[in-house]
């Protein structure tokens, strides 16, 4: 084990990982969202807007922003398809709480239903849901894997997976250079920006952990979603992972 609580959390599995990160985001859920543009420059609002374009909304469509944060995610679905519905499930209440503030303030209460759940244990019905996004919450997860099953048993025929992560930069000069930023800049000004000392020293430490592409697609296929795909955006540096739910076979006729 390591001495660093950053990097021992991102090794940890189970109930404690749930539970360190749980408590890690309730602490920086108030100054998540400036962080979030403050440390991405601004383009993570660019990669979002990418990954919704791609779930093709429809109205009256119900769609799962999962490990939803502060609602950014669901707030731009709902920004583009109007006459849609978003469940939004975190492990935090504290990031729940917030986004509850901010969909009072938009206008939004009642097109978004707020859930505490856990990724790995979803509370919905089997092909209940037309589209799931995740938002830089799934190297979060204990048990990857089981939320991509989870997300494949939820979704219906047709209905599309959007997930945005830090999955590590394929290019190493940029990789390097990153791997500089993440370790000596994005500390600090996490650090003073949201008061917490240990959270985005985690932020690199969860990024190194992240399976390689290939593997992880191979899980989304094993969930069901055909044509699994990783689009690299701004060279890398945010990678969205696409896939649909699989149509049900035909049944033979005799």
């Amino acid at each position: 084990m390591t001495d660093d609580p950053a990097r021992a959390l991102s090794q940890e599995t189970g109930a404690r990982r749930k539970a360190g990160v749980e408590a890690m985001f309730d602490r920086i859920a108030r100054r998540y969202d400036l962080l979030n543009h403050v440390l991405s420059g601004g383009t993570d609002i660019l990669w979002r807007r990418r990954a919704v374009r791609e779930l093709a909304l429809k109205p009256g469509g119900l769609y799962l922003d999962l490990a939803a944060g502060t609602g950014d995610y669901a707030f731009t679905m709902l920004k583009r398809e109007e006459a849609c519905r978003v469940v939004a499930l975190d492990l935090s209440q504290g990031m729940l709480s917030h986004m509850e503030t901010k969909a009072r303030d938009k206008g939004l209460g009642a097109k978004v239903l707020l859930v505490r759940g856990d990724a790995e244990r979803l509370p919905l019905a089997d092909a209940s849901v037309d589209g799931v996004a995740i938002g830089y919450g799934i190297r979060n997860f204990p048990d990857k894997r089981q939320a991509l099953l989870e997300c494949g048993r939820v979704l219906k025929p047709g209905g599309r997976l959007a997930i945005l992560e830090l999955a590590g930069i394929p290019n190493p000069a940029l990789r390097w250079l990153f791997g500089l930023y993440f370790r000596l800049v994005l500390p600090v000004v996490g650090r003073l920006v949201s008061g917490d000392s240990m959270a985005y020293t985690y932020l690199p430490a969860s990024v190194e952990r992240f399976p390689a592409r290939g593997e992880f697609l191979d899980w989304m296929r094993e969930a069901g979603l055909a044509d699994a795909r990783c689009v690299e955006l701004s060279f890398g540096i945010s990678s969205l992972f696409l896939g649909t739910r699989n149509q049900p076979q035909p049944s033979s006729t005799r």
